[in-house]
C-alpha cells in the first residue's frame, strides 16, 4: 500500500490516505488516480519507513520543498531542526543517555526558558 499526503495551500498536511500499490504503481500515478478521484490537487507520496520525505507525514505537518521533507510542528520554542533527519530535538539530552536510567521524564519549556540549563523533569 502506498500512503500519500493531502497538502493545503501552505503545504499543511491535511490527511493522509492509503492507495493499492495496483493504482499507484508510482507517485505520479497514486496523485493522478487521487487527483481524479478526489479533485484535489496537491499530494506527495509518503511512507512509514521514512525512505520517502525522510518522515512519515501526519496531519498538521509541513511539507518542506526545499528539504523535501515532511517535518513535524515544532514541539517546543527551543528546540531544534536536525537538518539530517528533518526532526526536532531538544537543546539538552534526554537525562540518562541513550539506553535511560530507568526513570521517565518530560519537557518542561519553561523551566528550560528560565534556566537553560535545565528542561526535563521527572515524572512518575
Amino acid at each position: 500500500m502506498a500512503h500519500f499526503a493531502k497538502l493545503d495551500e501552505n503545504n499543511i498536511v491535511k490527511a493522509v490516505v492509503v492507495v493499492s500499490n495496483d493504482v499507484a504503481t508510482d507517485e505520479a500515478a497514486g496523485i493522478a488516480f487521487l487527483q481524479n478521484l478526489t479533485g484535489w490537487q496537491s499530494w506527495k507520496q509518503t511512507s512509514y519507513n521514512g525512505n520517502i520525505r525522510k518522515n512519515f507525514a501526519g496531519r498538521e505537518f509541513t511539507y518542506d520543498e526545499g528539504r523535501d521533507a515532511f517535518i513535524e510542528p515544532k514541539p517546543f520554542q527551543s528546540w531544534v531542526l536536525d537538518e539530517s533527519t528533518c526532526r526536532y530535538n531538544p537543546p539538552i539530552a534526554y537525562p540518562g543517555g541513550t539506553g535511560g536510567d530507568g526513570k521517565r521524564y518530560d519537557w518542561n519549556e519553561e523551566n528550560h526558558q528560565s534556566d537553560n540549563t535545565t528542561g526535563w523533569v521527572e515524572i512518575n
